[in-house]
């Protein structure tokens, strides 16, 4: 069975949402659209490459889908500054959307039925590993559902107070395993989480 890997840009207080530019997602009237950008160094570069290295598939949200479908079809295979363009573009596109005639982009299909459902028959099936990147509605339902294997984390050090968070209170109880960190100069932590099963408690006096 494959893996599917959720990769977040996050503030430390769990925001995901538009990291990448103000225009990005200003729903509920977020005012900090862009707030990775000034973080942006060649080390978040080699661990977003790294995150791409592999055989994968991309797994994603309607709102996520149409950001990059407006972007990436007009970046060139071989864009220098772009080197995941070629890949993005070519790659099979599984979609979360209630209008799969509107997925123009290279390579897109709808999931049929219930969310859940379908994303663990195409854990089953053959090929790389399924990536999510934003999508947070649908990532917020596949934690619940406890389908997400890895955690890709790069974890900004801003608080910015209100926006749209990773995680909601119906995550499936899980517990992982940090089987990867490195800090970039700008202070960002890139960490990798792997799935490591049921969460253990216990108290102080047991271990006196």
């Amino acid at each position: 069975m494959r893996k599917l890997i959720v990769a977040e840009f996050i503030s430390l207080d769990g925001v995901i949402q538009a990291p990448g530019g103000p225009d990005e997602d200003p729903s509920g009237e977020f005012r900090f659209g862009g707030w990775q950008v000034p973080y942006n160094d060649e080390a978040i570069g080699r661990a977003v490459l790294d995150l791409f290295s592999q055989p994968f598939e991309l797994l994603l949200g309607r709102r996520t889908y149409d950001i990059w479908a407006a972007y990436w079809p007009r970046i060139g295979a071989d864009s220098p500054s772009h080197p995941i363009a070629g890949p993005f573009n070519s790659v099979r596109k599984h979609v979360a959307t209630h209008r799969p005639d509107t997925l123009d982009w290279q390579n897109s299909h709808a999931l049929e039925g219930d969310l859940a459902n379908a994303v663990r028959a195409l854990k089953r099936q053959d090929g790389g590993y399924l990536l999510t990147h934003g999508s947070g509605d649908m990532v917020r339902q596949l934690l619940a559902a406890g389908l997400v294997d890895e955690l890709r984390l790069l974890i900004y050090p801003v608080l910015l107070g209100r926006g749209k968070r990773l995680f909601g209170d119906n995550a499936q109880v899980s517990a992982f395993t940090l089987a990867h960190s490195t800090s970039t100069p700008s202070g960002v932590l890139i960490t990798r989480y792997v799935r490591s099963g049921e969460v253990r408690t216990g108290t102080f006096e047991e271990v006196e």
